[in-house]
């Protein structure tokens, strides 16, 4: 399975903007997240437009607008991030639920070793925070282990 570029730059955009709402008074334009973060401001724009869509970022017009988190990076997990961009996290190539895997519609041999994969990206995704990823916390935790 891999996570394509919508679900990963998405992260990063909000990462970056996690870190430097904190504290500051303005919300933070999408220009200068493309380009600290070296994605394309169109593309973010795209991205951002899901998030405000899904209740995670607001926006503010005007001089000094750009986008602000709707809630705090602690309350705010990365599988709601990569769900809000239409990210799938699933490993299986069945193409929806109830189908399997091959023409027939039956499941491949190896079904069930990548729909639990799939569980467990979504299970770990879902227990780490924006918070984590901006504060460094997992880096430390693999370090420590």
């Amino acid at each position: 399975m891999r996570l394509s570029t919508k679900g990963r730059y998405a992260v990063m955009a909000m990462a970056d903007l996690a870190r430097r709402e904190s504290g500051a008074e303005r919300a933070v334009a999408l220009a200068e997240i493309a380009a600290r973060q070296e994605i394309s401001l169109s593309y973010l724009e795209q991205l951002f437009a899901r998030l405000r869509r899904k209740g995670l970022v607001k926006s503010a017009r005007g001089p000094g607008g750009g986008y602000r988190l709707a809630r705090t990076a602690d309350e705010t997990t990365i599988a709601e991030i990569v769900h809000a961009v239409d990210e799938p996290l699933r490993a299986t190539r069945c193409a929806s639920q109830g189908k399997g895997c091959m023409l027939k519609g039956e499941r491949c041999l190896t079904h069930d070793l990548w729909a639990d994969l799939g569980d467990r990206i979504e299970d770990y995704l879902s227990s780490v925070s924006l918070a984590d990823v901006v504060t460094g916390r997992l880096g430390a935790a693999r370090q420590a282990a």
